[in-house]
Parts: structure tokens; C-alpha cells; sequence
């Protein structure tokens, strides 16, 4: 099976990862943002954070919202620690930030050992205008590597700069990436490699990762967001077969 995905607490699964033993962290971790206080950050839930109140889905909330910057930025260095722990030299770790969490989110890779190597930014061209305000068309990738870069080992060209818009028709969860960037970040993990995602969310990352001949193991402790990304993964899979098979005469 070219993929694993564990139900639980990212933490308390990251810590039964043996050393050295996946190519790349490529995540999208909840932000804990949306507010301009305390309380806006910690009394919302996801839905109330991140979705328009005139939006016409109706999708389900997701767990880990509601940390306090201080809080937050201790637990995402918890878990980019055992996620170094569980990469392999010169390994490479992605991770979705928004403006308000980025300063955050470069302090927690770096006190987790990692060497901060840049940021990337995912452009959305349909954001929201905002009157009287510059909008907030952009949210950001950190990356670094668990020591120095090894471009031999896979030499890829990548761009610092994506643009394209998150998921309107098939949206199946929230905060979710558009499937062709995520195929482009996860050319970080060399060929057959293995990619993790602690916060794999409806899957969209493990999807990206099969299509591009990479292994994947994703964390999801929400049991109906993991029931999503089962599904997905399961119909690339079924695809992979179909064409590899070719039609029926």
C-alpha cells in the first residue's frame, strides 16, 4: 500500500514514527488565527474563522482551532521537533502559514531544529476584496531542511510563487489546497520517497503525493475528515489501476 493514514492526536502518532524514516514534512497545520484578539482567535470555531457567513456550503468544522498564540506557538514546536526526528538528513519541511502566524511559524521550525531555508507564497486570485483595505490574496509555505541541502538528491526546480484557487466545485473541507500545487510542492521528496502530513485534512496532500509516484502517511484526528481522505486516496488509487490496465474492448 503506498500509503498510511493514522486517526488520532498528531503528537501522540508522530511519536511512534521511527528516526530518519519519511523524505519530507509537507503540512498544512490549523493556523489558530482569524482574529485580531484573544478571544476572536479562541472562542470561533473554523467555520466561523475561515468561511464567508454568505457561503453556500456547508461543510463540517475541523478540531485545533482554538490555541492561544503562546500555546500555539509551544505545540507547533513540539511537533516540527518529532517531526525532524522522524526525517531523514537533508530532508526537506513545507508548512502552510497565513500573515497574522507566519513570524510564529519561523520560530517554531527554527527552535525545532530545522534550517530555515525560505518562504513561498500560494496566490488566490478570487480572495476577498476588502474596502478600504489591501486584500489578503496570499498565504505562505516556510521551508527548511533537517540540515544542509542536498541538491543532488533530488535535483528539482521549484517555484517560490503559486497561483491558483482554492477548490470551489468537489470542496469537501474548509481550509482546503488546490490538489495541482500540492503535486508541485511534493517534488521536494525525491521519487519513490516518502511524504508526511500530520494534519492530512480531507487528503488532498496524500492524493498529490500518489499521483507523483511518491509513499505518503498522514495523521487526521478527525474521523469524518479521514473518512474523506480514505475516499480519495482510494479513487486515485482506482484510477492509477484503470489506466495502468487501459479500457475495456
Amino acid at each position: 500500500m503506498p500509503y498510511t493514514l493514522h486517526r488520532g492526536d498528531a503528537l501522540t502518532v508522530l511519536s511512534d514514527l521511527p528516526d530518519n524514516s519519511v523524505d519530507a514534512l509537507i503540512t498544512d497545520p490549523p493556523y489558530n488565527s482569524g482574529g485580531r484578539t484573544s478571544g476572536e482567535r479562541t472562542g470561533r470555531t473554523a467555520r466561523a474563522k475561515y468561511t464567508a457567513a454568505d457561503a453556500e456550503h456547508h461543510l463540517a468544522n475541523f478540531p485545533g482551532e482554538n490555541r492561544d498564540q503562546r500555546s500555539y506557538g509551544f505545540w507547533l514546536t513540539l511537533l516540527l521537533t518529532e517531526s525532524y526526528r522522524a526525517t531523514v538528513e537533508s530532508g526537506t519541511a513545507l508548512i502552510f502559514t497565513d500573515w497574522r502566524q507566519l513570524p510564529t511559524t519561523t520560530d517554531a521550525l527554527q527552535a525545532a531544529g530545522w534550517t530555515w531555508r525560505g518562504i513561498a507564497s500560494w496566490h488566490k486570485p478570487v480572495s476577498r476584496p476588502q474596502k478600504g483595505r489591501l486584500k489578503q490574496s496570499c498565504e505562505y509555505i516556510v521551508w527548511g531542511t533537517k540540515g544542509p541541502v542536498d541538491a543532488n538528491r533530488n535535483p528539482v526546480y521549484l517555484p517560490g510563487l503559486y497561483t491558483a484557487s482554492q477548490p470551489r466545485k468537489d470542496r469537501v473541507h474548509i481550509t482546503q489546497k488546490p490538489v495541482e500545487v500540492m503535486q508541485d510542492l511534493v517534488k521536494i521528496c525525491p521519487p519513490a520517497g516518502t511524504v508526511l502530513d500530520p494534519f492530512a485534512g480531507s487528503g488532498s496532500t496524500g492524493v498529490a503525493a500518489l499521483r507523483e509516484g511518491r509513499q505518503f502517511i498522514g495523521i487526521e484526528l478527525s474521523d469524518h475528515y479521514a473518512d474523506i481522505a480514505e475516499q480519495r486516496m482510494e479513487r486515485e488509487l482506482t484510477q492509477d489501476d484503470f489506466d495502468l490496465a487501459g479500457p475495456e474492448e
